[in-house]
């Protein structure tokens, strides 16, 4: 009768969804960041 924790898993702070969700997003962010850099730097 404990379907209290499964229906809102957040309420127990960071779920592994949301930490897979913000590695990806930063990985993403941190891996593009030097090709932007490099591509404005030869176009100017």
């Amino acid at each position: 009768m404990n379907n209290r924790n499964k229906l809102f898993p957040e309420k127990q702070g960071f779920t592994r969804e949301d930490i897979l969700w913000a590695l990806g997003i930063w990985s993403v962010i941190l891996s593009l960041s030097p090709v932007i850099a490099f591509y404005v730097l030869m176009v100017n």
